[in-house]
C-alpha cells in the first residue's frame, strides 16, 4: 500500500506532492540495492503481459522478488487510460511476492512516463529485486526503457515482416535479447524461421563495445515453451554485464535523466509562469494568422 501511494505521489504534478516524494526518493537512493531492471518492449499484440506473467512466476519460484511496471498508453483525444494490464496478470498479481503497477503513459514519447525511473527505485525500495518495466508497444525508433534499464528485451513476432524490417537501424540495434514470441502450435516452423533470420540479420550491426551478441530465442507464454531458455539468457546477460562494469550503463543512464529531467523542469517552470504565458499567447496568435515564421517566433519566445 505504501509503495502504491508513493509511485502515485510520483506520478502526481502538485508542488507538494513533488516536494514530498523527492523528499523520499533521496533517502531510498542511499540503501544498497542488488537489483536487476529489465525493460520489456515489442508491437501491440505481440504477448507482453503473457510473457511477463511467466517470467515473472518463474523468477518468484527461484527466489525473486517480482515488480511489474506497466505503462499504458495514453488517448490524445479523452486523455484517459484504461490500466488493464493487470487482468492478463492473473496469477502473478495474486502472488505475495509480486507487485503489479500500471500507469498512464501521459503522452509521454518513447512507450514510458515521465517519473518510471521513480517508479523502479521505489520499487527497489521495497524489496523487489527483479523489475520489469512493459512499455506501452512501441515502434523502431522509441528506445527510452533502454536508458531506464539493465537488459533491452525485444519481442517479435513471426511474419511481421520480411528481412530487410530485421536489419532496420533503431530499435533492433538496441536490444540485448530478442525473443519471438507465440511459438507455438502451427506458428512453431515459422518462428524458427525468423529466429534464424534475425540472428542472421544481426550480424550485420557493428560489434557492441562490451563485446555482447544479441541472442535470439523463442518462446510461448501459451505452453511456456522456451520460458525458461529466456530466463536462463537473461541471467547470463546480468553475469556478463556484472564481470564487465555493471554500474556503467546505469552511470551513462543517470547523465541521460539528468539531462531529460533538466527539460522537464524548464517546461513546468514556463508553463507556470504567467508573464511568458500571456506572450506565449501573443506569439502563437501571430503564427497562427501567419505574421511570423515559427524560427521568428522561437527566437521571440527565447528573449527576455
Amino acid at each position: 500500500t505504501a509503495l502504491s501511494a508513493a509511485i502515485t505521489l510520483s506520478e502526481s504534478t502538485r508542488k507538494i506532492d513533488r516536494a514530498l516524494i523527492d523528499e523520499v526518493i533521496e533517502q531510498v537512493m542511499l540503501r544498497p540495492k542488488n537489483t536487476y531492471r529489465i525493460g520489456i518492449t515489442g508491437v501491440p499484440g505481440v504477448g507482453k503481459s503473457t510473457l511477463i506473467e511467466q517470467l515473472g512466476l518463474e523468477w518468484i519460484q527461484r527466489g525473486h522478488k517480482v515488480a511489474v511496471l506497466a505503462i499504458d498508453p495514453t488517448s490524445p483525444i479523452t486523455q484517459g487510460s484504461i490500466l488493464g494490464d493487470k487482468t492478463r496478470m492473473e496469477q502473478l498479481s495474486l502472488n505475495t511476492n509480486a507487485f503489479i503497477r500500471p500507469s498512464p503513459s501521459s503522452l509521454s514519447l518513447g512507450g514510458v512516463t515521465a517519473h518510471t525511473h521513480e517508479a523502479i527505485l521505489l520499487c527497489e525500495a521495497a524489496g523487489f529485486d527483479r523489475i520489469i518495466v512493459e512499455t506501452v508497444g512501441v515502434g523502431q525508433s522509441e528506445i527510452a526503457v533502454h536508458h531506464l534499464t539493465d537488459c533491452f528485451l525485444l519481442l517479435m513476432l513471426a511474419g511481421a515482416g520480411d528481412q530487410l524490417q530485421g536489419i532496420k537501424r533503431g530499435i533492433m540495434e538496441m536490444c540485448d535479447v530478442l525473443a519471438i514470441t507465440k511459438a507455438d502450435e502451427q506458428n512453431t516452423t515459422h518462428a524458427n524461421k525468423a529466429q534464424a533470420e534475425y540472428q542472421q540479420a544481426l550480424h550485420l550491426f557493428p560489434a557492441r563495445e562490451d563485446g555482447w551478441y544479441p541472442q535470439v530465442l523463442t518462446t510461448s507464454a501459451l505452453s511456456k515453451s522456451g520460458v525458461n531458455e529466456l530466463i536462463e539468457t537473461l541471467e547470463t546477460y546480468l553475469q556478463w554485464s556484472l564481470a564487465r562494469g555493471f554500474d556503467n550503463r546505469r552511470l551513462s543512464q543517470k547523465k541521460h535523466l539528468l539531462e531529460q529531467t533538466w527539460w522537464l523542469h524548464l517546461k513546468m517552470q514556463f508553463a507556470n509562469d504567467a508573464a511568458f504565458q500571456e506572450k506565449w499567447k501573443s506569439v502563437e496568435e501571430q503564427v497562427l494568422h501567419q505574421h511570423i515564421s515559427l524560427a521568428k517566433a522561437i527566437s521571440m519566445l527565447g528573449k527576455e
